[in-house]
């Protein structure tokens, strides 16, 4: 995953400016720029606008939560989220066995993943799918076992 600092050292690179001429363009303190670069500070809320301005990029791209740029490219989760009136979330199907995920390994990956984790939809139905299983007879003699080693242990 990229973070602020990498991403705010890359554009500024792009454009060719130093460290200390990226500070005066936007008003900084002149080593403020080394600062978040280097990740010794964050910038403020009202600095990462400025400086997405700036740059004309998305504060979440500048924080490197996605890979798009621009607004209204974002991936198709960002867009999904952006509707009004979102769908509702699918009905969860008990699987049969354990289910493997496994990244493909582009860049993209971390983003998506990151904005899927924060996304309050995904947290409630994450939240409601664990405790289903845990009120279920199979989970709750899991918990059972689970019990059963932490005393042996003890």
């Amino acid at each position: 995953m990229v973070t602020m600092a990498q991403r705010i050292e890359a554009l500024r690179t792009e454009r060719n400016l130093s460290r200390p001429a990226l500070s005066a363009a936007l008003g900084f303190p002149k080593n403020a720029a080394e600062k978040f670069e280097t990740g010794r500070q964050t910038p403020s809320q009202s600095q990462q606008e400025q400086l997405a301005s700036y740059f004309g990029v998305t504060l979440a791209y500048l924080r490197g939560e996605v890979d798009v740029r621009e607004e209204g490219q974002g991936t198709w989760l960002e867009r999904a989220y952006a509707e009004e009136d979102p769908a509702p979330a699918p009905a969860v199907r008990k699987a049969a066995g354990p289910t493997v995920v496994q990244s493909s390994g582009g860049s993209q990956d971390g983003a998506v993943f990151t904005a899927l984790l924060k996304s309050p939809a995904f947290q409630s139905l994450i939240r409601s799918t664990v405790l289903d299983v845990l009120r279920s007879p199979e989970g709750q003699a899991l918990l059972d076992q689970a019990v059963k080693k932490e005393r042996s242990r003890c």
